[in-house]
C-alpha cells in the first residue's frame, strides 16, 4: 500500500483531482501495483505559513 504525500499551497478541486489522478496512475504504473492500492495524502499551507528567503509567501515573494 504505497502512500504519496503532497504538501503545496492551496489547491483548487480541478487542481486536486488532476493532481491525484496523475500521481496514482504514475506511481501504479512505474510500481507495478493497482490504482486501487495508492493512497495520496494532501496537505495544503496557507501562504502564511510558507517563507521563502526568509519573507512569507503572503507577503507577494515569487517563487524561485
Amino acid at each position: 500500500m504505497p502512500v504519496i504525500t503532497v504538501e503545496a499551497g492551496i489547491l483548487n478541486k480541478e487542481q486536486k483531482c488532476t493532481l491525484v489522478k496523475d500521481l496514482t496512475k504514475t506511481a501504479s504504473h512505474i510500481m507495478n501495483v493497482p490504482e486501487q492500492a495508492i493512497i495520496v495524502l494532501l496537505k495544503e499551507n496557507d501562504m502564511n505559513n510558507i517563507s521563502f528567503g526568509g519573507k512569507l509567501m503572503s507577503e507577494g515573494n515569487a517563487y524561485p
